[in-house]
């Protein structure tokens, strides 16, 4: 029970007073403990940040039905537009934590590395579904993948600071969809 406070407070004072400016104390104090404890639970303010991260990907992976490699392999608009609209239904969950392992990644390496392995198995295992379907020159899947997922992210982290102002939900997740298709499916017009 005293690590998941640690790591539920460790959050909100990340996401308040950013992730360098956060000490162990404060992420003690606010969780009604010590120092001592802190250190009885993680070895670092990063490692404890690597756990948050590994929470972030479960929430991400959990909701993943049918998964990535299957959606790609598919190549069908209905089940990418639905991957897609899964994933920005879980950005008002998974906001805090993808905003600071932003910051945190900035400053532990450690942080960036485990982002950047995310990343490479989310672009592989969408690659994998486009070699699985024998779609496209196999020179070009990896970059189509880099660059479908590369879409997602940046749209996901401007709503995550900006929220749906510039353009509606409805709209930029169709728009998403159809590059998707575009870039991943055999039917370029997405239909």
């Amino acid at each position: 029970m005293t690590r998941r406070l640690l790591l539920e407070k460790a959050l909100e004072l990340f996401e308040a007073k950013g992730y360098f400016a956060t000490t162990i104390d404060d992420i003690a104090a606010a969780a009604g403990t010590t120092r001592t404890t802190f250190y009885m639970h993680f070895a670092s303010k990063a490692q404890l940040m690597q756990d948050l991260v590994a929470e972030l990907d479960e929430i991400f992976t959990s909701a993943d039905d049918p998964p990535l490699r299957q959606v790609v392999r598919s190549g069908d608009r209905r089940l990418i537009r639905a991957f897609i609209e899964t994933k920005a239904d879980q950005w008002p969950v998974t906001r805090s934590y993808v905003l600071v392992a932003n910051q945190a990644a900035a400053v532990e390496p450690d942080i960036a590395a485990i982002k950047e392995q995310w990343y490479e198995a989310t672009i592989a295992e969408m690659q994998h579904g486009l070699d699985d379907a024998g779609r496209f020159e196999p020179a070009t899947r990896r970059i189509r993948c880099s660059l479908a997922f590369g879409q997602l992210e940046y749209l996901s982290v401007r709503w995550m600071l900006r929220g749906w102002t510039v353009v509606d939900r409805e709209t930029a997740l169709e728009v998403l969809a159809d590059s998707w298709c575009h870039l991943l499916s055999d039917d370029a017009a997405g239909s």
